[in-house]
């Protein structure tokens, strides 16, 4: 099975989408997808892109994608770059998709000049916490991922009373 791997395009949106739906389903997650074509469509290609995808094609047909932005880092000083999604269809798998595309994430790490690589996993999907490792990848066991959704970040930002420590 041969594959491509290119920047998404305005008009792949919609594929993405449907990928990205996909993702959600196997995550278990697919209740929290409020991504739209339009909201996609300006986060990756309006006036300031906040993130990067890349689709892979087998016959045409969409195999899978992955989806990045820049992050900073102040220990560093510069540049790094987050993965949020890799995903690549199920009768796609066990073929080197998913490495050739967080390969081609990382040529473009690397381009940029990138001083970190940095991504999540679930912790109950052991195939991809294996495969991750057998890239070169550390689990960083002494962080924690913090997370408010929209309605905790209106929250917080109209807040008029101090958040103490001991609270």
């Amino acid at each position: 099975m041969q594959f491509t791997i290119q920047p998404l395009t305005r008009n792949e949106v919609p594929a993405l989408l449907e990928l990205i739906r996909e993702l959600a389903r196997f995550e278990r997650l697919e209740h929290e997808v409020e991504a739209t074509v339009e909201s996609l469509t300006e986060s990756l290609f309006g006036p300031q892109p906040v993130a990067g995808a890349l689709l892979a094609r087998s016959g045409g047909d969409a195999a899978g994608y992955a989806l990045y932005f820049f992050t900073f880092s102040s220990f560093i000083g510069r540049r790094g770059l987050w993965l949020d999604d890799v995903y690549v269809r199920p009768a796609c798998r066990e073929r080197g998709l998913g490495h050739a595309l967080i390969k081609a994430v990382a040529q473009i790490g690397l381009e940029q000049n990138c001083g970190r690589f940095e991504w999540t996993a679930l912790n109950w999907n052991t195939n991809a916490l294996d495969f991750y490792r057998r890239l070169g990848a550390h689990q960083l066991n002494d962080w924690v991922l913090l997370r408010m959704n929209a309605q905790g970040l209106r929250r917080l930002a109209s807040s008029t009373t101090p958040v103490s420590l001991n609270s």
